[in-house]
C-alpha cells in the first residue's frame, strides 16, 4: 500500500493513494452547466440539427415550387401549396429516414411511410389553414394587405411552416422513427440457489 495523502482541506479525510496517484472513489471534476446539458440533451440537439437541415432543403423546394405554380403557372394558392408540400414532404421523408433517424430501429417501411405522411398531412393542414385564414379570412377584411403574394408567403411559410415544423418534429420522433426497445435479457440461474 502506498503512503496516505494528506487531506486538501479540513473537511476531507485522508485516503490511501492508488498506484496511479489518484484517490480511490473520488469523482472526476464536475462538468459545467453547458457540458452537463450537452451530455443530457446532445442526442436531441444532433437530431434537431439534422431535422432542420433536411427541413431547410424541403422548405426551399416547397417555396420554389409554390411560387413557380402560383406566379409561373397561375395556379390557385391553396392548390399550389398542397402540391408543393407533397413533393417537398417526399424528399423530407427520405432525408429523415436515411440521415436524421438512420440510427433508429427500422420498422415496417410501409408503416413508417404511412405515418410520416399522416403526420405530414396534419402539418400541411396547419400550413394551409394559416394561408386560408390569411387569404380568405383576413383578406376579406383587408384584401390589399392579405391577398398579396407577400402575405401568402408569410402566412404559408413563416407562420404555417413554423407551426407545422414543431408538430412534425415531435410526431416523427415519437411515432414514426421510434427508438429500439430495450431487449429482455433471459434470467440465468440464481447463484445463491446452487447449494
Amino acid at each position: 500500500m502506498l503512503p496516505v495523502r494528506e487531506a486538501a482541506s479540513r473537511y476531507a479525510s485522508p485516503v490511501a493513494a492508488t498506484v496511479t496517484g489518484d484517490q480511490p472513489g473520488t469523482p472526476h471534476a464536475r462538468p459545467g452547466l453547458v457540458r452537463s446539458l450537452l451530455d443530457r440533451f446532445g442526442h436531441l440537439l444532433r437530431e434537431l440539427s439534422k431535422f432542420a437541415t433536411v427541413g431547410g432543403i424541403a422548405f426551399l423546394i416547397d417555396l420554389a415550387l409554390f411560387n413557380f405554380f402560383t406566379t409561373g403557372r397561375g395556379m390557385e394558392p391553396v392548390t399550389a401549396k398542397t402540391i408543393s408540400t407533397v413533393i417537398a414532404a417526399t424528399i423530407a421523408f427520405l432525408g429523415n429516414r436515411f440521415w436524421t433517424w438512420r440510427h433508429r430501429e427500422r420498422s415496417n417501411p410501409v408503416r413508417e411511410y404511412a405515418l410520416f405522411f399522416l403526420f405530414n398531412g396534419v402539418g400541411l393542414g396547419i400550413a394551409v389553414a394559416c394561408l386560408a385564414i390569411s387569404r380568405y379570412g383576413l383578406g376579406s377584411i383587408w384584401p390589399e394587405v392579405f391577398q398579396t403574394t407577400l402575405a401568402d408567403n408569410i402566412a404559408s411559410f413563416l407562420v404555417g411552416t413554423g407551426l407545422g415544423t414543431l408538430f412534425r418534429f415531435w410526431s416523427y420522433r415519437r411515432f414514426v422513427f421510434v427508438e429500439a426497445g430495450t431487449r429482455r435479457v433471459p434470467r440465468g440461474p440464481d447463484p445463491d440457489s446452487q447449494a
